[in-house]
């Protein structure tokens, strides 16, 4: 029989030659890339190989083994039913034992019987452990006739090979140079993925490498020795240069000898990665110098180099052809918010390409937290910059090869190969954080004076006792926000106009970005950072004066509870004990985001639900909750903006002394952004954020700071390009275990579904 991979178009007629091939040319690449059982009709699939090899022996072992001569069956002594498989067969007998009925052993010579699952569980697991087909009793085994039907349904009746010789097998049809050259590509990812994805330094790979190489030349001086020997033994009498020939070949065979020998591609630092560069996906950095001088620079990753690969990628362009379906009663991606529909660029219908960039510092030093653990291989790295740089050249300055490129994409687009045309696109929004926003879109950088809001031109000093839904704060507008950089520009001593100093370089340069349109709020450091620390902390400090429990039960209560799934790798910090003179309870998004969704169960039986404290979190608790929200409706959205105003109102008849930050005032706009961008947590920072974790791993792992931007940006390309090396996407539907059930057990019109579904492939 063929056996047929699922990545690509490879068929073998064994099952361990398949093996070997997704050994060999789809090898695992990180989280992202999953094996899918070698089984056509198995829709399971491993993250790693021990995972794939495990499955193949607990899924199917049994039903290769009672395949070997017969196709048989099954058969129930209590009820007459039978089964392809001893698997189902199993699955049958404990459910007439939870039944509480009364079964006979079915092995051979054994009488045993018993009506209680566990203890039938515990007696197949002592006396039966390892069997075969031919310990079973006769009169469970049904030999069938083998149909044409049944001999091609490969999901219960396959050809029986042993998993465990599939290391062994020599099945797979690979000429010499095909074969080393393969095993050459393993060897070359293996060192990429020490290198970029578990740090190891390049002094530590030259010194892997060294050992290698010994190894492979002091191994190769035994071959002639152990070649006369065999034929010695065998009575052949063979020329010595049939013998020296014989010994080059088996050594330039040798996929060791040809990766780390004298002429291999791994032997030195500057050949691995030239052959990291010219065999994977590379996309190598441009660094720009500001000042030769002073030795200032930055690194460049080519954008339009970037999203080529993308679209290149299979997975990729299954996404982009899949279209963007319209619901005109809810918002459920950023294509559904205003911004993007008003916008010219989308108007034709054509197939447009949205980016969507991010700014900000990060300490390279500054360890950071648990708590960032997203998928980031999707995220790819533009621009590295020092940010004392980015203050003394200005962003017009370290964006211009950004920007170069941007116009192009806008102007010309680039090739999809899906479609045969060119694709053009733009920038959409830019992520940031709220001193990231204003620095590049032009704005004040001090939250404390006059006009401190990029969405509307209201006066810092009214918010206090002016609501943003009230409409006595107008929004910022194209017009109005062109005059304001009209009157900076024409009058060189004015240090800002309403807020803003000078323009935004991606408004200035780009067709169609703006600054009004291109900013949205920043959930994570509003809200997740800023206004629910600070609120827990009052409520807090009003409980524990109120006398519902010390801050050292309350942290007993956050320590003992019991955090399931996520909420473990996010569980709350201790409430510090100075708390009273604090003004946040500290910790980072996930934690106080956790922190606030539990507080009922953790504390709810201490505190007296009408407490006015009590009710100012659980509206803040709701507020959260539809601000996350990765679905919105016009519904959904006046009850935030009424749920706003109501926290507002209760937070300042509690705490009537409390002075509302500028974070207030933002969350006041959000449910107009919603409107405008669709939900927030399409464009929030958060998981931007993760991003960090990447580059502060290398140099806490490597130690370097010489020429610190280029070390980070190649590493960063190193390990894209190796995440980006593997042809296999991560399934629609991953799962790793999966139970047969009768079709007629499923409601009528899901069998009618998979009735007339083809058979998955």
């Amino acid at each position: 029989m063929e056996w047929k991979c699922k990545l690509c178009t490879f068929v073998e007629s064994s099952k361990g030659g398949l093996l070997k091939h997704y050994r060999l040319k789809h090898g695992h690449f990180g989280r992202g890339h999953f094996l899918p059982c070698i089984h056509l009709n198995c829709p399971c699939s491993f993250k790693t190989w021990g995972g794939l090899r495990s499955h193949l022996y607990r899924a199917h072992k049994s039903e290769e083994t009672e395949n070997q001569r017969d196709v048989i069956a099954f058969k129930c002594k209590n009820c007459d039913l039978c089964f392809p498989n001893t698997k189902d067969y199993f699955q049958h007998i404990n459910s007439h034992l939870k039944r509480l009925e009364t079964i006979v052993c079915v092995f051979d010579g054994c009488e045993f019987k018993t009506n209680i699952y566990g203890t039938y569980a515990t007696h197949r697991s002592r006396k039966h452990q390892s069997y075969s087909c031919d310990d079973l009793k006769t009169d469970v085994i049904i030999k069938l006739p083998i149909s044409t039907s049944v001999q091609q349904n490969e999901s219960r009746f396959s050809s029986v090979e042993s998993i465990d010789d599939v290391e062994l097998d020599t099945t797979v049809d690979l000429d010499c140079e095909g074969h080393t050259s393969a095993f050459v590509e393993v060897i070359g990812s293996l060192l990429l993925k020490l290198e970029s994805i578990y740090n190891v330094t390049g002094k530590c790979l030259d010194d892997l490498v060294e050992q290698l190489q010994f190894i492979c030349a002091s191994s190769s001086q035994y071959i002639p020795n152990l070649v006369r020997d065999i034929l010695t033994q065998n009575n052949c009498t063979v020329d010595e240069n049939v013998i020296s020939e014989l010994v080059e070949k088996l050594q330039l065979c040798n996929p060791l000898t040809k990766a780390f020998g004298p002429d291999g591609p791994f032997n030195s630092k500057y050949k691995r990665e030239k052959y990291f560069k010219e065999n994977f996906h590379f996309i190598e950095p441009v660094e720009y110098i500001f000042d030769p001088l002073d030795s200032c620079s930055f690194q460049y990753v080519p954008i339009l180099q970037s999203l080529e690969q993308l679209l290149n990628n299979k997975d990729v362009v299954s996404k982009i052809l899949t279209r963007h379906s319209d619901n005109a009663s809810q918002l459920s991606s950023f294509r559904d918010g205003k911004y993007f529909k008003l916008n010219e660029f989308n108007a034709d219908g054509e197939l447009r390409i949205s980016l969507i960039l991010y700014v900000d510092d990060f300490e390279i030093c500054n360890p950071l937290g648990t708590n960032l653990t997203s998928q980031l291989t999707s995220i790819n790295l533009a621009l590295l910059c020092k940010a004392n740089d980015v203050k003394k050249f200005g962003y017009e300055t370290v964006l211009e090869p950004l920007l170069k490129d941007l116009i192009t994409l806008e102007e010309e687009g680039i090739f999809f190969p899906a479609s045969g045309k060119n694709i053009r696109g733009t920038v959409f929004c830019v992520s940031a954080d709220n001193l990231g926003a204003h620095s590049l879109s032009g704005l004040v950088e001090s939250f404390t004076g006059h006009y401190i809001c990029r969405f509307c031109i209201g006066d810092h000093s009214d918010y206090q006792q002016k609501e943003v839904h009230s409409g006595v704060f107008p929004p910022r507008t194209k017009e109005n926000y062109t005059l304001h950089v009209q009157s900076v520009k024409e009058n060189p001593h004015l240090v800002h106009w309403y807020g803003v100093k000078k323009v935004c370089p991606l408004t200035e340069k780009l067709k169609h970005f703006h600054f009004v349109t291109g900013y949205p709020p920043d959930v994570l450091h509003d809200l997740l950072e800023g206004i629910i620390p600070l609120e827990l902390a009052l409520c807090f400090n009003a409980f524990v004066k109120k006398q519902y429990f010390t801050l050292l039960q309350l942290n007993d209560l956050i320590t003992e509870f019991p955090y399931t799934w996520a909420d473990k790798t996010d569980r709350p910090q201790p409430i510090p004990l100075n708390l009273s003179s604090r003004r946040s309870i500290g910790g980072n998004a996930h934690e106080n985001w956790t922190l606030l969704r539990l507080l009922p169960f953790i504390i709810g039986a201490k505190v007296p639900f009408s407490d006015p404290a009590w009710q100012v979190l659980m509206v803040l608790k709701d507020i959260t909750e539809l601000v996350v929200s990765p679905i919105h409706t016009e519904d959904s959205i006046s009850y935030l903006d009424t749920l706003i105003s109501e926290h507002r109102h209760r937070l300042l008849e509690v705490f009537p002394d409390f002075k509302l930050t500028p974070k207030f005032h933002f969350l006041e706009h959000y449910p107009d952004m919603i409107k405008c961008f669709g939900p927030l947590v399409c464009v929030w920072t958060m998981r931007f954020e993760a991003k960090h974790s990447f580059f502060k791993r290398i140099i806490r792992h490597t130690n370097s700071f010489r020429n610190i931007l280029l070390s980070l940006t190649t590493k960063h390309q190193m390990m894209m390009s190796y995440h980006f090396h593997a042809d296999a996407s991560k399934p629609a539907l991953c799962v790793s275990k999966v139970t047969s059930i009768p079709l007629a057990l499923l409601n009528e019109e899901i069998q009618e579904c998979i009735q007339h579904k083809p058979q998955w492939r």
